[in-house]
């Protein structure tokens, strides 16, 4: 894992409100650090995808908005920029479900992700390649048109696209969805890699959790829009109460789907 630095990312007790009634975030805090990775718990609903946005500044497409609270990334409110002007500052988002430009080929999916730079084309091609170090199927499948690859491709080919626009950060929103368990552990491996070679911290929501503290540094579990736990990644996967109730383990052995709704009753941070 990347040696980690000061704070990148600080998200300090925000709300989130859509259609100025409905409250999803309530009090969400979390830092980054820089060149760490985090992962945001939980289940579906539970506000991951919700912290990215807020973060990203995509919430007002869908009539969202932090009406509590602060972002902060390298010391500064980020809250009123647009996602335009992040992408300028190095965060950049990777939207669930993968979101390729289907009629276009891999590579020109890639070269989208370099719109905003400014340093030459000679860069961006260095960086293409640099993508194509870690993808290696994508240079094989580059010229080919993207909505016709694989889930996995166009996974790949949408962190690859953020990686063109040069990011300290990415908002990787459950990069696992959808894929086969040998595809997943393997674009987990490649976000290992970026962070500790090309020192990109990643702020992660994944519903699987076991893969997630795999590589994480560090965890937030999120339930019904608050963080109910949080810690270093070790010791949330050796933490009863996550094993029990995400993990579908505890130190008596897996549960039943219904054994475990009857546990959640004496889940300790609802008690």
């Amino acid at each position: 894992m990347a040696e980690q630095g000061k704070d990148l990312l600080v998200i300090n007790n925000i709300e989130v409100i859509y259609d100025h009634v409905i409250l999803v975030l309530k009090g969400v805090s979390l830092t980054v650090h820089d060149g760490a990775i985090v992962a945001l718990l939980g289940a579906n609903g539970a506000g991951k995808t919700t912290t990215l946005k807020a973060v990203s500044n995509l919430l007002r497409a869908e009539r969202g908005e932090v009406t509590k609270g602060s972002i902060l990334y390298k010391d500064k409110r980020i809250d009123s920029l647009t996602p335009n002007d992040l992408v300028k500052l190095g965060v950049v988002q990777v939207m669930e479900g993968r979101h390729c430009f289907e009629h276009l080929t891999v590579e020109e999916n890639l070269l989208t992700g370099a719109h905003t730079r400014r340093d030459g084309r000679a860069e961006v091609m260095k960086d293409l390649e640099m993508v194509y170090r870690y993808f290696p199927r994508l240079k094989e499948r580059r010229k080919s048109q993207a909505g016709y690859t694989s889930g996995g491709e166009q996974q790949m080919t949408a962190i690859g696209r953020a990686l063109m626009a040069r990011p300290n950060m990415i908002l990787l929103d459950e990069p696992s969805m959808g894929l086969a368990p040998q595809l997943v552990e393997e674009i987990f491996e490649i976000v290992s890699e970026l962070n500790k070679k090309e020192k990109v911290s990643f702020l992660l929501a994944e519903q699987n959790t076991m893969v997630a503290l795999k590589y994480a540094d560090y965890g937030y579990i999120l339930e019904n829009g608050r963080v109910v736990l949080d810690g270093e990644a070790k010791s949330l996967r050796e933490n009863e109460d996550v094993k029990e109730f995400y993990l579908g383990l505890s130190t008596a052995g897996r549960k039943s789907f219904r054994d475990t709704k009857h546990y959640r009753r004496r889940k300790r941070w609802l008690a």
